[in-house]
């Protein structure tokens, strides 16, 4: 067996366990060995290309100062991130790595126009008869220029999705946003048909105009978006980096890059219509940035009045959730920040043994990413099949006793049915109203992450538990083994 067939080999090895890794993250119990498949067959791939990769001529990759030096420093800054990172800042490294890969589409890009252009003069282009452009494969140039286009909207996006997690950005919007935001569409589209069908001389100008148009779009259609909105828009990103790499595997005739790339963008692709879905949105408002934090962080309308809302005792707290028949605990982004998942997962337990049934509610978008929620409880290894998705849990509640709300906001805003006026109306909510009791701990009455008050803090049924989710979850466990 020669090394190209090798090669191919072992391609086809690192395409089937992406496929495997990727179904075995489709579970908590096998999605720790489904990451490290994936990761396996991704070294393999790479570890082939390094010393098998042959061009035409027969000649190997060069350049492995360049290349080991590169895998040595992403190796080690990757480890000593993700071994560093909170689990509340898991979104922010997911978008951070999102507009990385990004960034490497768009060089891939880059890189394999110059390649094509560097010979071009202008006494070549205005050579009687020929011209100079025409001369490259139109199928190759288009696959530049899209991958192009996609990896920089997704670079650009990740990185105001990125400083916007993080707080360093604040959500900024202005009338008529949505007009200029499709009409860099159109201008950028318009651009690539005139390379692809004309051909002109200053094709070179245009691509790198082209360049900067979509790092201008991928920074203006991510700007306005906040709030809990902010998951989708992850998500989407995440899909934009993974056809953009399926184009650099065209580009390459690279199997094992285009698998991965399709596979990543796919899935992508799913969650986000999926995501949609559960926010009642528009992809299409998502592509021209058109929902969001704008709004939000405008406060949510006019401050009304809402009364006055009642606090619970711990002693309280722990009375009602021993002697109730049915507990459905609804996690949020609180949980995550004071790392209260195990304590939960204690409460949880210790509830199982005095008989109560107890579940948990598990909003699409809880958190700040897909699936945050239930990364975090996994964690905790809280069992699988105690987690409800959104509609399971609502058909739950009215035969549900007691609903404890820990560090959730905006998923359980009745808002969102009730007040047209909200940026959040529309959103598909965990109907908690619908239970005996409602208890919610928060640290404060402040608004959650999309910026305006819960009408459900002020209900007759609801009852606030102020304080850290750990302590309030701790010192609750206490109280309950007194009982």
């Amino acid at each position: 067996m020669n090394m190209q067939a090798i090669l191919a080999l072992s391609y086809l090895i690192g395409s089937i366990t992406f496929i495997v890794g990727l179904k075995m993250l489709s579970h908590p119990d096998s999605a720790r060995r489904g990451n490290l498949v994936a990761a396996a067959g991704m070294a393999v791939a790479i570890l082939a290309t390094i010393f098998l990769y042959q061009d035409e001529l027969g000649s190997p990759l060069h350049n492995y100062g360049w290349i080991f030096a590169g895998l040595v420093i992403g190796t080690v800054v990757g480890t000593a991130a993700a071994k560093k990172v909170q689990m509340t800042a898991m979104p922010e490294m997911v978008s951070m790595f999102n507009g990385m890969g990004g960034a490497c589409a768009m060089l891939i890009s880059i890189i394999e126009f110059h390649h094509l252009t560097s010979d071009f003069t202008w006494e070549l282009y205005e050579d009687s008869g020929y011209t100079f452009f025409s001369s490259i494969p139109g199928g190759m140039l288009a696959t530049i220029l899209i991958g192009m286009v996609i990896g920089s909207v997704s670079f650009a996006g990740s990185i105001i999705a990125w400083g916007k997690l993080n707080g360093k950005i604040k959500d900024r919007s202005f009338k008529g946003q949505h007009v200029v935001n499709l009409g860099l569409l159109a201008i950028i589209a318009g651009l690539i048909l005139l390379i692809l069908v004309a051909r002109p001389g200053m094709t070179i100008t245009y691509f790198y105009l082209i360049l900067a148009l979509s790092l201008i779009y991928g920074i203006m259609f991510v700007l306005p978006i906040g709030g809990a909105d902010m998951p989708v828009v992850i998500s989407l990103l995440n899909s934009f980096t993974g056809v953009a790499a399926a184009f650099g595997g065209f580009l390459y005739n690279n199997p094992v890059m285009l698998t991965g790339g399709i596979l990543v963008g796919s899935a992508g692709t799913i969650l986000t219509i999926l995501m949609c879905k559960a926010m009642n949105r528009s992809l299409k408002n998502v592509l021209i940035g058109s929902f969001g934090g704008g709004h939000a962080s405008a406060g949510g309308g006019e401050a009304k009045d809402q009364g006055h809302y009642k606090e619970i005792s711990l002693n309280d707290t722990a009375v009602l959730m021993a002697y109730a028949q049915k507990v459905m605990i609804i996690p949020g982004y609180g949980l995550a920040v004071a790392q209260a998942q195990h304590a939960c997962h204690e409460l949880e337990k210790l509830l199982i043994e005095k008989g109560v049934e107890v579940y948990y509610g598990i909003h699409p978008v809880a958190g700040r990413m897909p699936g945050h929620m239930n990364v975090l409880l996994a964690e905790a290894d809280v069992p699988y099949d105690k987690l409800m998705e959104m509609e399971d849990a609502n058909e739950q509640m009215s035969t549900t006793n007691v609903v404890m709300i820990i560090g959730a906001n905006d998923v359980v805003n009745p808002a969102a049915k009730e007040d047209p006026s909200s940026p959040i109306y529309g959103m598909p909510i965990l109907e908690v109203e619908k239970a005996d009791h409602v208890i919610v701990n928060k640290r404060s009455m402040k608004p959650g992450y999309a910026g305006i008050e819960n009408d459900l803090f002020f209900k007759p049924k609801t009852s606030m538990l102020f304080g850290d989710a750990k302590k309030v979850l701790q010192d609750l466990v206490s109280e309950l083994k007194q009982l």
